[in-house]
């Protein structure tokens, strides 16, 4: 019988219109209304059941996975880390702090409802039964991989600190700054004094880096202030580059802000606010209205490791212009002024001991740096430094384009010493 009428359907679908006035095809067209009220009864149905379905997952639970319409127009798969209630919706009208699991924490945001396809929702797992059920799911590199993604920038750090650490930085608290000519999108949480909890958009001062809730207060401040770069000694001009070394003990307020505003864009990064044991070196664009930060490290005034840099950040908006490199560069050619230079505890080789003294480099550095890059070998109870040409090609391409050379001819530094 079923397959009589299936058979039936598909004839009368198939029927020309113009047959439709002929007798003998008149009871097909009872049939036809017949199944076509049948078809949409089921559409409706399965809407209704659709809709049902959809709103009793409301409001979604913390853990939550679902799929997300992304800024790019696609939807993506979301981890639901967060939730607040919109009091100007309605019961279940709820906005929610997602994880992009396909990328970085930095792209971490508030959604609306509206972003989120509610049919593909999966209920949250307990996070313990969660991780068991996926690790079994994953083959062995698979697992490596995800935990090497999942530490990066937190080595330091055992299990349950890391644990502790994200479920305090978790959601972010600050969306966007002002800073200069730039409003920039902020990647990450910084703990910021309680009075700015209710803060999503900060206002800084370029130059002495105050920052303000709104933009009124920032422009009064800005008649007031007297900088028109860091605190502290230019130690580096060379064309509109300039390099203020600011100690953190003499200029501790502004050592603080550098701090909190760095944390925006730093995941990985321990906020000091004991900043009198740090030098900042603050690298600025010149023009006529003064010196802008467009990035920064920074340094213990005495490090046991001989380290030369603690934390090292290029402003977004200055990004992928050879800065940070430069940077680099410029925490080393310190390092050669004060003399330091990494010694190991076996020595790696005279060539070694070379490339130690001429670039202030630790060997222990240009060690792990040679064997990652596959440019040395052991062989026969030392290493042997072995530059096949096409290496070392592909190297020098993945690197991209050098960054600004230092002038140590325009450096005028001498090397920290503590005042009695």
């Amino acid at each position: 019988m079923g397959s009589s009428a299936n058979t039936e359907t598909a004839m009368i679908i198939a029927t020309p219109a113009s047959n439709h006035n002929n007798p003998a095809t008149n009871g097909g067209d009872a049939n036809q209304n017949h199944t076509s009220g049948a078809i949409l009864a089921l559409t409706n149905s399965e809407s209704d059941a659709s809709k049902k379905r959809r709103m009793g997952v409301l409001p979604l639970e913390v853990g939550t996975r679902v799929m997300c319409q992304w800024r790019d127009g696609k939807y993506h798969p979301v981890k639901v880390i967060e939730r607040r209630k919109n009091y100007n919706g309605g019961h279940n009208d709820y906005e929610y702090y997602v994880h992009y699991t396909e990328f970085n924490r930095r792209l971490d945001e508030w959604i609306k409802l509206e972003q989120l396809d509610l049919d593909s929702v999966e209920c949250a797992l307990d996070e313990k039964v969660e991780d068991k059920v996926t690790s079994l799911k994953m083959t062995r590199h698979q697992k490596r991989k995800i935990d090497e993604t999942h530490v990066e920038g937190h080595e330091e750090l055992d299990a349950a600190s890391l644990r502790e650490h994200e479920e305090f930085t978790k959601v972010k608290n600050i969306a966007t700054i002002e800073l200069g000519k730039y409003e920039i999108e902020t990647w990450y949480f910084s703990p910021f004094p309680p009075e700015y909890n209710d803060c999503v958009k900060l206002f800084f001062c370029e130059f002495c880096l105050s920052f303000m809730k709104r933009k009124e207060q920032l422009q009064r401040h800005m008649r007031k202030c007297d900088l028109k770069h860091p605190p502290g000694d230019e130690i580096y001009r060379s064309s509109t580059l300039s390099m203020f070394e600011v100690d953190g003990k003499k200029n501790k307020v502004y050592a603080q802000n550098l701090c909190y505003l760095a944390k925006l864009f730093l995941d990985h990064k321990t906020l000091y606010y004991d900043v009198d044991l740090f030098l900042f070196y603050i690298l600025c664009e010149c023009d006529d209205r003064g010196c802008h930060m467009v990035g920064y490290f920074s340094k213990e005034k005495h490090s046991e490791e001989a380290y030369n840099l603690a934390c090292i950040l290029t402003l977004p908006p200055y990004q992928r212009k050879g800065y940070g490199k430069f940077l680099i560069a410029f925490s080393y050619e310190l390092s050669k002024k004060e003399g330091k230079v990494g010694t190991p505890e076996r020595p790696l080789s005279d060539l070694g001991l070379e490339l130690s003294d001429m670039t202030a480099i630790k060997a222990e550095d240009i060690l792990s740096t040679l064997q990652s890059l596959e440019l040395i070998q052991y062989r026969k109870g030392q290493h042997v430094i072995c530059a096949d040409p096409k290496v070392l090609d592909r190297h020098l391409k993945a690197a991209g384009r050098g960054g600004l050379d230092v002038d140590v001819s325009k450096m005028i530094w001498t090397p920290y010493k503590e005042q009695s």
